[in-house]
């Protein structure tokens, strides 16, 4: 089975090889200009492909994506119609995301912000109030397996979750109230923290703009870990500067790495992360492709 390593971004070589030599051997992995007949390439594994990466190669079966998102191959100009397109799947990945989602939910529930701009000035301040799980509604957009395993963690601290999809989840989670569609506007309503976690599509480009942010309860808070793109980044700072917000953790932007001088990267009531909310392990990445590829194109004898 011969396959190309092909990105505009990421050295795939370096960082997955050695894992692919040792847990893939079945797997004949080579760079574009090791390839002498590109005939005999079967699949792909990429991230970011270049626009042309797709051109050399007439009988791609399969095309692996080495993160969950398929973003910017799903967009590439040479993408052939038709070829499956495989996402990293990963338990451990969707750990983490709930990890980093619940982190989040507590720095703004509990005010950390503030806990931290008063240790510096060395002002004692304590809330004594609205500190219980249930003072805070949560809301989960998108219930793939990230927003799933975010739902379960944060209704194991005993908030009240609710989640929006645009099909009921099956199978549902306990303790989880679902919106469809037509309760959009519902769901937005009652979310007084309002996490992200949607992939990137024509109907969620743009979705958390100026009218959606304005649904949201006074004085919610954003936790955006989907896709840049999806949240119109001046209508966000807008909303926090006029209190419509009481702050927003940020994970993925609609330029990365964000540019210097944005106003997101000083603004009092937000958090920046350089988009590592979830990050599968690359042992992990190769042993998915591999199985998947042994399915779809077994080995003969």
């Amino acid at each position: 089975m011969i396959g190309v390593l092909s990105c505009s971004k990421i050295d795939l070589r370096g960082i997955y090889g050695p894992h692919f030599d040792a847990l893939a051997p079945e797997l004949d992995l080579r760079l574009p200009g090791e390839i002498d007949r590109p005939e005999d390439v079967s699949f792909m594994v990429t991230f970011v492909p270049a626009p042309d990466a797709f051109t050399r190669y007439p009988n791609l079966r399969a095309i692996y994506s080495v993160g969950a998102g398929i973003d910017a191959i799903m967009a590439c100009p040479s993408l052939p119609p038709g070829v499956p397109i495989h996402r990293v799947e990963d338990p451990d990945q969707a750990l983490q995301m709930a990890g980093f989602a619940t982190f989040h939910v507590l720095w703004h529930h509990r005010n950390m912000g503030n806990l931290l701009a008063n240790q510096k000035i060395g002002h004692w301040e304590r809330q004594l109030t609205g500190l219980s799980p249930r003072a805070r509604r949560i809301g989960v957009l998108g219930f793939g397996l990230m927003g799933r395993a975010v739902a379960r963690a944060l209704v194991a601290l005993g908030y009240p979750v609710a989640s929006y999809s645009r099909s009921a989840p099956k199978p549902s989670e306990d303790g989880v109230t679902h919106y469809r569609d037509g309760g959009f506007d519902d769901f937005l309503a009652q979310s007084d923290i309002l996490i992200n976690v949607l992939p990137l599509t024509d109907q969620t480009k743009g979705l958390l703009g100026a009218e959606n942010l304005a649904k949201l309860p006074k004085g919610a808070a954003l936790i955006h870990l989907g896709r840049g793109g999806q949240v119109d980044e001046t209508a966000l700072v807008d909303a926090l500067d006029r209190g419509l917000l009481s702050g927003a953790s940020l994970d993925v932007f609609e330029t990365e790495p964000l540019p210097t001088g944005h106003p997101l990267w000083h603004h009092p009531k937000v958090f920046v992360a350089p988009h590592v909310a979830s990050i599968c392990e690359p042992k992990a990445t190769v042993l998915s492709i591999r199985r998947n590829q042994l399915q779809s194109e077994p080995m003969t004898a």
